[in-house]
């Protein structure tokens, strides 16, 4: 007997360049298990066409018109959260890295590089696990040490308190302080608390850091 053929991953290209969108389309077009459903140039006609052509994926740049791949990730996680994103973006800063990660994406590839990275990519991605191209990987891991200042990832030791870590962890995932109060079941201003004394004690000073501290704690993950 043979055995069943798989149905190809379905993938949605955005992006505001159609040159690159031709070039990304043409690439993938030589590998039999992905097929291109369909092609968008800005964030909110990506969101139409999920609507409309249900993709498995969607590659997607961050910098677009009418609404940014950020926000369309953010609603593609909340409208279509069996969607996975994979960012194809010619930024490595960190701060872009960081904010796609708490979006929702799952996978991050620069644009310098469109080769066998972005297939396989797209296969890890697909398949439930995540992709960082190795020099944003390295770029976030060498950030997280200068951050923590070497420090072992939590564990015995770990100055915070369990509400310390519940806090920054809801605050790496994204929520506000009111939110992670109504998740929590505290007030306000006992989170705030928790944020200021966890903040204070790992040398934090922005949402950022803490989604770095987060990652390379382990308090979080891409998966």
């Amino acid at each position: 007997m043979t055995a069943a053929k798989q149905d190809p991953i379905r993938v949605l290209l955005v992006d505001d360049h159609a040159i690159l969108r031709e070039g990304v389309h043409a690439l993938l077009a030589r590998e039999p298990d992905i097929l291109v459903v369909g092609e968008a140039g800005d964030g909110q006609e990506a969101l139409d066409l999920v609507e409309e052509l249900r993709p498995d994926l969607v590659i997607m740049d961050i910098v677009m018109p009418r609404m940014s791949g950020l926000e369309a990730t953010r609603r593609l996680k909340e409208l279509h959260p069996e969607v996975r994103t994979l960012i194809l973006s010619m930024y490595d800063d960190e701060e872009y890295v960081v904010q796609i990660i708490q979006a929702g994406a799952r996978g991050y590839v620069l644009k310098r590089v469109v080769t066998e990275d972005l297939v396989r990519a797209i296969r890890e991605v697909h398949a439930g696990g995540s992709f960082l191209y190795p020099p944003v990987a390295a770029t976030l891991i060498g950030d997280y040490l200068r951050v923590t200042g070497g420090e072992r990832p939590a564990g015995d030791g770990e100055p915070l308190s369990a509400r310390e870590r519940q806090v920054l962890k809801l605050i790496a995932e994204g929520n506000n302080n009111n939110r992670i109060a109504e998740v929590l079941g505290l007030s306000r201003k006992t989170v705030d608390t928790h944020r200021a004394n966890a903040m204070r004690k790992l040398d934090l000073h922005a949402v950022t850091e803490v989604v770095k501290y987060a990652l390379r704690t382990g308090l979080i993950t891409l998966d």
